[in-house]
């Protein structure tokens, strides 16, 4: 497993997650290297609280955007916000990650300013907190069977059902997810 790079791959959780705040999990890889990995969870949304929320806390502008859950997504700094987004939005060169094509990553409060403004990207998802893995940990847990790997898909990783993401995840590469096992083999 060594220099993988899953930099803009899903991760999808494994039945049987020993972690309970990755269960079910599908987290888009937003940076992968030999430091380590970090990614975001973009199917675990608040049931509590909204952009409007943050809107009221962070004294951003009340505009005419549509509310949105923000998602959980990690357990690292979950005081900090990320947005991850489409590509059609880019704030001040230093400040959007692009992390592929179709994929951008930004952490400042000037996109959340332009979202409230209906300026912002057309797809985004906001998560506060990040899953972060270590060097080598997260091609360890992939080793020990903790996730399976697949390319990602904006319609996917944007899309508005999040009860089915983990389901649709598997799909895209031909699993059922009835089939899987949380118990690794050995050839």
């Amino acid at each position: 497993m060594q220099n993988m790079d899953l930099t803009g791959k899903l991760l999808i959780a494994m039945p049987g997650m020993p972690d309970p705040r990755f269960e079910l999990s599908v987290i888009y890889i937003c940076a992968h290297s030999d430091e380590g990995a970090m990614g975001l969870i973009v199917n675990k949304p608040s049931d509590e609280l909204k952009f409007s929320d943050l809107q009221d806390q962070l004294d951003l502008p009340q505009g005419d955007c549509p509310d949105f859950a923000v998602h959980f997504g990690g357990p690292v700094e979950f005081g900090r916000g990320f947005v991850l987004h489409s590509t059609d939005y880019s704030s001040a060169p230093s400040q959007t990650m692009t992390v592929d094509d179709n994929f951008g990553l930004t952490s400042t409060m000037a996109i959340l300013s332009d979202v409230a403004r209906g300026r912002g990207p057309d797809q985004i998802i906001l998560a506060l907190g990040y899953s972060g893995w270590g060097p080598g940990q997260l091609e360890d847990e992939i080793s020990a069977n903790g996730w399976l790997t697949c390319d990602s898909d904006p319609g996917l990783v944007f899309g508005g059902d999040n009860d089915v993401k983990w389901t649709a995840a598997l799909k895209t590469m031909g699993v059922d997810p009835m089939l899987l096992s949380a118990e690794a083999g050995r050839a």
